[in-house]
């Protein structure tokens, strides 16, 4: 099958959706939460609300099957009026013995929300790319199966079914692929970078080809080509769209892969040189030093003495 490059991208970084309960409410109420620092999803399945983001000149309005995305950046409210005094969540939820949390008199409001936990790669590749607040609308083609995830989402939540959490787990790791196409939908709205590249139908043959065999000594003709464009054409494009010159995407991509393979693998680093493009030992080291700032096996040596401690 040919190569998916934002699949690729997900699996390296080791993203993992939690769902960590909700809320329904009725009447006046507002929550404040504090900056996540984690991506964090909040997803409406009954009613709406509105979101004040800290730092965001304007709240916005979530409607039944939307979604919103944040990149852990900013603390945020959410309401029933924007401009209503806040009550603190965090101990809201923290003192709550079920995952659903009720606000106010009556049920006008169901909400589900959860984290995605990313590896240390995530954070490079994927957090530092997203804005500060994504909003998925009911409209938007994705909508249907998000709805569904989420119908999906409050059974389990609710029913106390056998499984119930491994099966959450993975309905909102599904959501929260469906939020990214959504997002990544249009992708010319997109600012540049990494989201905004495996988002761009011109530029993907090209891309699927560098992830499809990172180590392989591409040329800038050999990609243009892929991509049916001129040499000049295409290094203009992709570094419109990718924020960086083609190979410059190249090495920052077998840069991660290594980077992943120091850590979880037990794989040598002459042979890891030569898995990632490089003709020598000291060729790779030097490159991966210029990148990261430490020697390959001095960051493998300082990421497992991390997790031991």
């Amino acid at each position: 099958m040919p190569v998916d490059p934002l699949s690729d991208t997900l699996a390296l970084t080791d993203a993992r959706c939690v769902i960590s309960g909700g809320f329904t409410a009725g009447g006046q109420w507002a929550l404040r939460f504090p900056r996540p620092d984690r991506l964090k999803i909040t997803a409406v399945v009954k009613g709406s609300f509105w979101v004040a983001l800290d730092g965001m000149p304007e709240a916005v309005l979530l409607e039944p099957g939307d979604a919103a995305v944040f990149d852990g950046s900013r603390p945020f409210v959410v309401s029933s009026d924007p401009a209503l005094e806040p009550v603190d969540a965090s101990r809201l939820f923290a003192d709550a013995p079920e995952p659903m949390v009720h606000l106010g008199e009556g049920e006008e409001v169901v909400s589900v929300g959860g984290h995605v936990e990313l590896g240390r790669s995530g954070e490079e590749l994927l957090l530092h790319a997203l804005p500060p607040l994504m909003h998925v609308r009911a409209a938007a083609a994705e909508a249907p199966v998000l709805r569904w995830l989420l119908d999906q989402l409050l059974r389990e939540l609710t029913a106390g079914r056998a499984g119930a959490d491994f099966a959450a787990d993975q309905l909102a790791q599904l959501m929260f692929v469906q939020v990214l196409r959504a997002y990544l939908a249009d992708a010319e709205a997109l600012p540049a970078g990494r989201l905004r590249a495996l988002a761009d139908d011109r530029i993907a043959p090209a891309l699927r080809l560098m992830h499809a065999e990172p180590g392989r000594p591409w040329q800038l003709e050999e990609l243009a080509r892929a991509a049916a464009m001129s040499r000049t054409t295409f290094a203009q494009r992709f570094r419109a769209v990718a924020g960086v010159p083609p190979l410059t995407y190249l090495l920052d991509w077998r840069m991660s892969l290594a980077r992943r393979a120091l850590r979880d693998g037990e794989t040598s680093v002459s042979a890891l040189a030569q898995k990632v493009g490089y003709t020598s030992e000291s060729a790779f080291s030097n490159a991966f030093k210029r990148t990261t700032g430490v020697a390959p096996r001095r960051y493998r040596d300082a990421v497992r003495a991390a997790a031991t401690s």
